[in-house]
């Protein structure tokens, strides 16, 4: 090849990654960065719509959204309501049935509307790919809940659009009618009030939904408030290979499971229960409890006349604090691709701060700090509750906990140890507590020594 040919291609490659690198540069200039002309480069999309008048925000907005169960009517509403502060903005929406197989062939083609939910199928990597940065980790934590779990190089690029949280379920009048007049705090105390419910009411004090089974995963979710610790789930359970020795969180708090059932204070027949009906019951008096999480509130209120009496408090425990752990839902996000990125950050902050999706629709509590807390929570909160985020595991230990649970058959979130667990407390089986919770070590154990290897 001769030396002038050599240059001719080495001149075209450098023009092709410059080309490149421009392309680069305009995109997150007009998406993200500043405007297209370079006039406010310094200044991030993020922060540059705020600057501007209701007015000047315009565009054709797409949505994409899960909710097919509530998008022609709930987010319709949504719609109104938000074009009417943003008059030159109009918002359509995309209902998907599945959200993640649906949007993941369509992220390639940057066809994926203008505000979306990050998908929890793409690598957390390849966020920044495909997504549009709202501020920094720093700054978006002062004032948002869960936002660094689909952070990159402490870029925050979604913000949950409900934090959720796991408890125990309570009918208000039920407990008035049992005698308890304070929410049991410590175990001692709620499995005194459960028997009092039994002594002093026709209601079943604690219903396990046994039979639908899945309603016994719900209790896994409030292992941290036993523990107490915001810590021990994705951290300290790491450094034990046998967790449900006596006095481990573990252990303690499925003895509380064990110790209803074997007490006698849940349903008469556990093999004929009902979830759908158990709503129904709960509402009308005819329950007391379930440990489930707050996705639950809105629709155990909704199935009956008593909505007012339906709350939810923290799982019983002794520990040295009362935790509420927090776990985020799908985060919104901005497609990178957008051309309508400020109505699409006008969107995001009005959908987090003003739409009430997160306690309404979703169960939870708001993404944004400065939100008062439902009053479902109110009580739980005059109590002395705390809400926390769970601290995420070190980068070395991610994956790991889900490696081991799935190679114990555990199931840590699955039925069917639980079930084993209601079946010993009621005599069905030919096994205790310890006898249980022995297999569950011994299963770990095997498992922990070979993915920690």
């Amino acid at each position: 090849m001769g030396k002038k040919l050599m240059v001719l291609l080495m001149s075209l490659f450098m023009l092709v990654a410059l080309a490149a690198c421009g392309g680069d540069d305009d995109t997150s200039g007009s998406d993200g960065t500043g405007s297209d002309d370079g006039s406010s480069k310094d200044v991030p999309m993020s922060e540059a719509w705020k600057d501007m008048d209701p007015e000047e925000i315009e565009g054709d907005l797409t949505v994409i959204t899960n909710r097919t169960d509530i998008v022609d009517d709930v987010f319709q509403d949504y719609k109104e309501q938000f074009e009417s502060k943003y008059s030159n903005v109009n918002v359509t929406f995309e209902a998907l049935n599945d959200y993640g197989g649906d949007i993941m062939p369509r992220i390639n083609t940057q066809d994926f509307g203008d505000v979306q939910y990050l998908p929890t199928e793409l690598p957390v990597q390849d966020v920044p790919n495909f997504f549009e940065p709202m501020g920094t980790l720093e700054e978006m934590q002062e004032k948002y809940l869960g936002v660094e779990e689909r952070a990159v190089n402490d870029t925050v690029y979604g913000i949950p659009i409900a934090v959720t949280y796991t408890g125990v379920v309570y009918n208000k009048a039920v407990f008035e009618e049992a005698g308890v007049t304070e929410i049991p705090q410590t175990k001692a105390e709620f499995l005194a009030a459960l028997q009092m419910v039994k002594d002093n009411t026709d209601a079943i004090p604690l219903y396990t939904n046994y039979a639908d089974a899945w309603p016994l995963t719900q209790w896994q979710g409030a292992v941290s408030t036993t523990a107490g610790t915001e810590t021990y789930y994705n951290i300290d359970s790491l450094e034990d290979p046998r967790p449900f020795e006596a006095g481990d969180p573990h252990y303690d708090h499925y003895k509380l499971m064990y110790d209803v059932a074997e007490q006698g204070l849940i349903e008469e027949d556990p093999l004929t229960t009902d979830w759908e009906a158990s709503k129904v019951m709960m509402n009308e008096g005819e329950i007391a409890t379930m440990v489930l999480g707050s996705w639950a509130l809105g629709q155990i209120q909704g199935a009956g006349p008593n909505p007012d009496d339906i709350a939810i408090m923290a799982f019983p425990n002794d520990a040295d604090r009362t935790l509420f752990s927090l776990s985020g839902d799908y985060n919104i996000s901005i497609s990178k691709f957008s051309e309508n990125k400020p109505a699409a950050f006008a969107w995001v902050d009005w959908f987090i701060n003003e739409s009430g999706y997160s306690v309404e629709q979703a169960g939870g509590i708001s993404a944004a700090k400065d939100m008062p807390l439902p009053d479902t929570l109110a009580d739980a909160e005059a109590a002395g509750a705390e809400f926390v985020m769970l601290e995420p595991s070190p980068e070395e230990l991610k994956g790991k906990l889900d490696a081991i649970d799935k190679e114990s058959e555990v199931g840590l979130w699955m039925p069917d140890k639980k079930q084993i667990l209601i079946e010993a407390a009621i005599g069905n089986r030919d096994m205790s507590f310890d006898d249980v919770m022995n297999d569950w070590n011994d299963a770990w154990e095997t498992a922990y020594n070979k993915v920690m290897e």
